[in-house]
């Protein structure tokens, strides 16, 4: 069983994952050495640094050993196309690789972003399912062309928490932003769908012209239904931040893209004003909301310095769950993949967070839930 993308996991696994990782944040050595001898394969086609350091640092807190590779350099480079003769520049096939890193590993981690060039290839993530399919051994998506699903259940773990256990209802924003880069869409892809599935009225706010993936919206609109939820869209970011609990700021750049890079430019450049100002915050429930962003985030693009630095900020929870979550997702693939017929992860009832969960919710320090008791404080 691979994690390419969360709609594939049903909702026990998906829940039991965002315990374990409020668990993991609670107790940082709860799961250590629990996977004593394993290895990771960690392929990086695309930078990286907290997910490059999270997993890991979640590999090894786990007693499993990580590699990382990244190709073309002091590797080969690989070639993806089984129909044309490799005369270029590659010396390796993506077949032979993957399945020679399988054969070393118990787990190989994947990053490979948007061609930018193909949009069905993109939104349907045929490389990552191709470089699945070449692996003997369990794959997880570590940010592919559509989707992301680590920080997704980083955020939703990240969410949970901050809403005392229960994030349904409230109204979450996911806003467009100005970048100089066309950026891919599997952040705010997997933004949108876990605030969903979460059950949060969700609002997409972008310029005409940045639509999401219909697709991913129909199925965002489907999961927030049965989770008792909401997913609209708006032109108007002001008015969309009226009485928000979150705003979540993510570029990304327009279908136009795909046909015409240079029309998709200035149309992406007609909206360079478009970022998450005091003004937009002071639009939220009571000027309160919390900001979010998955991070690495342009200071005076995507979000002012007063926001970015106030009292209001999830951002670097988001970033430390990162590494609470990836442990949950290798603790439950491992366990998953020994246990097919199991309701969820194995580790799901392991002990309780011993005495350094008291210390947790200092080590949070966007994380608003002090004061009081309420059922998420086993997680603080």
């Amino acid at each position: 069983m691979h994690l390419l993308d969360w709609a594939d996991v049903a909702e026990t696994d998906w829940k039991a994952c965002i315990e374990q990782a409020l668990l993991n944040g609670a107790d940082r050595r709860r799961l250590e050495h629990t996977h004593l001898g394993k290895s990771v394969g960690l392929v990086f086609f695309n930078d990286s640094l907290r997910t490059r350091v999270s997993m890991e640092l979640a590999s090894a807190s786990l007693g499993a050993t990580p590699i990382t590779v990244t190709p073309g350099s002091g590797t080969w480079g690989f070639a993806w196309d089984k129909k044309a003769p490799m005369l270029g520049a590659e010396a390796e096939h993506i077949q032979e690789a993957v399945g020679v890193l399988s054969r070393y590993v118990d787990l190989l981690g994947v990053r490979l972003f948007a061609s930018g060039t193909n949009w069905d290839n993109d939104m349907q993530d045929n490389m990552l399912k191709q470089f699945a399919a070449a692996s003997a051994v369990p794959v997880l998506n570590l940010e592919s062309a559509a989707r992301h699903p680590c920080q997704a259940l980083a955020d939703a773990a990240v969410l949970t928490r901050h809403f005392a256990g229960n994030p349904q209802g409230k109204k979450f924003v996911l806003s467009w932003a100005y970048h100089p880069k066309a950026l891919p869409m599997a952040v705010p892809n997997s933004a949108l769908l876990m605030a969903a599935r979460l059950g949060m009225n969700v609002t997409v706010a972008r310029p005409d012209g940045f639509e999401l993936d219909p697709e991913v919206m129909n199925l965002a609109r489907r999961s927030a239904a049965n989770m008792g939820g909401s997913v609209s869209e708006s032109n108007d970011l002001e008015s969309s931040a009226k009485d928000a609990h979150i705003i979540y700021a993510k570029a990304w750049g327009g279908k136009t893209r795909y046909l015409d890079p240079a029309l998709e430019l200035v149309e992406r450049q007609a909206h360079a004003n478009w970022r998450i100002t005091p003004q937009v915050m002071a639009r939220t429930i009571e000027g309160q909301a919390k900001f979010m962003h998955c991070l690495p985030v342009r200071r005076g693009v995507v979000v002012d310095n007063e926001v970015l630095d106030g009292p209001n900020t999830l951002h670097l929870d988001q970033a430390e769950y990162r590494l609470h979550a990836q442990k949950a997702i290798l603790n439950w693939l491992w366990e998953r993949n020994a246990n097919p017929t199991s309701p969820g992860p194995a580790n799901a009832n392991a002990s309780s967070p011993g005495p350094a969960a008291s210390n947790a919710s200092s080590a949070s320090p966007g994380s608003s839930n002090a004061g009081g008791s309420h059922p998420a404080d086993k997680y603080q």
